[in-house]
């Protein structure tokens, strides 16, 4: 009875029950509100299983991909131990030796052994058929991880004591790199084609640099400049792995660097938008740890503070299958509120007030979402009087215009 409208019910409940009058024009168009609330739900509910079964496929997937790598490394394995004997390696000096090739396309020509320890293979040696199908089975396996090593060796190769003071150079390559840090910074904040002017820049000199910790997270700051102008899907994929694995090991050596720690957060939720389900909820974690770990070593910068509150916005509403995925898959599920998210977005206001649009009109969503309406319609107002002076400001501009429109 108290799904149904009073007025489609019988009169009384005798034997002799008449039914009431139709419903009059308002219950009909409440009626008819409810049955489409239903059907929209309903309709939603569809797509969001269909969601979750298309991510479970890729989880299986995964999981039998990594299952299948670990056999095939088995075999070789087992296949190696036919050969107890050791062999000798070819003398040879008009051989090429194996290509080691770094995100920047660059390849390792040297041959003999690196200043890491690591020995190039010539390419006429006496090793026979079998071992020869081996190394050609395993190349993609040992190009990815020689482009880990070879970064982390050029990290490594850093003095000890320019580790503290990564601009510990001769005075020539000193003065040459605090020039070009300043144009990369001058370029970052300019327009589309300044933005990729400044990539460029730091790609022509990152042999240079490589190892300098300034210049390292200003060349992943380039990439993720790249990945907001890119369209193409694949690009866009491309430039934030390139930029995320720039850092991967300078957050580990340079650990007090907030920079370091922010644009490692960034890339890694700008990867995640190109994954499934699952590795966009785990890196969110990972979003998240290192945006706390910069928000302890630089608690000034509003920058920051926004893009925490975007996370706690984010996770506050999460959809019925991004949480039924995490309570699968995590045995601690990410936590935030709105109000979590309305308190980093007022920080940043606090630290620096009209830092952007989109943190304005945040922080009215908020504020419709907490059921504060003045609130949400004087944040909105304040929201209209800054410029759009980025792609995320003039998709704010749109939301703006269109929670003025309800």
């Amino acid at each position: 009875a108290q799904a149904v409208p009073g007025a489609l019910l019988p009169a009384d409940t005798g034997d002799g029950a008449v039914p009431s009058p139709l419903l009059r024009q308002d219950g009909q168009l409440e009626l008819l509100e409810r049955l489409d609330f239903v059907v929209r739900n309903v309709v939603e509910l569809r797509k969001e299983v269909e969601e979750l079964r298309i991510s479970l496929q890729h989880l299986a997937a995964e999981i039998v991909g990594e299952v299948r790598t670990h056999l095939e490394e088995t075999q070789r394995v087992t296949r190696r131990r036919k050969f107890p004997f050791s062999r000798e390696r070819s003398d040879s000096t008009g051989s090429s030796s194996i290509y080691f090739t770094a995100s920047s396309g660059n390849a390792n020509t040297d041959d003999g052994e690196s200043e890491g320890g690591y020995t190039t293979a010539n390419a006429e040696s006496d090793y026979d058929r079998e071992s020869e199908r081996e190394s050609e089975e395993g190349e993609d396996e040992v190009s990815c991880e020689t482009v880990r090593t070879v970064r982390r060796d050029s990290l490594d190769l850093v003095p000890e004591d320019e580790s503290q003071n990564p601009l510990v150079l001769d005075s020539s390559l000193e003065e040459g790199l605090g020039q070009l840090l300043e144009q990369a910074d001058r370029l970052h904040g300019g327009d589309e084609r300044d933005k990729r002017e400044g990539f460029q820049l730091l790609l022509n000199n990152k042999l240079a640099y490589a190892g300098q910790r300034e210049f390292l997270w200003r060349l992943a700051r380039a990439h993720s400049d790249m990945w907001e102008l890119t369209e193409d899907a694949d690009e866009r994929r491309s430039y934030a792995t390139e930029g995320k694995e720039e850092l991967e090991l300078a957050v580990q050596k340079w650990d007090q660097s907030a920079e370091c720690h922010q644009w490692f957060a960034i890339l890694c939720g700008q990867v995640s938008e190109h994954e499934s389900i699952p590795k966009r909820i785990q890196a969110g974690y990972v979003f998240k740890e290192h945006i706390d770990k910069a928000i302890a070593l630089k608690p000034q910068d509003p920058q920051l503070y926004y893009l925490l509150g975007r996370w706690c916005y984010q996770v506050a509403h999460l959809g019925w299958l991004e949480k039924r995925t995490v309570s699968a898959l995590f045995e601690a599920p990410p936590t935030a509120t709105v109000q979590d998210a309305l308190q980093n977005f007022l920080r940043v206001e606090e630290l620096s007030p009209g830092f952007s649009k989109a943190g304005r009109v945040y922080i009215a969503k908020c504020y419709r979402d907490l059921g504060n309406a003045s609130a949400a319609v004087l944040w909105m107002n304040l929201a209209s009087e800054l410029p759009a002076n980025t792609k995320e400001d003039a998709e704010s501009e749109k939301e703006l215009e269109e929670m003025r429109s309800v």
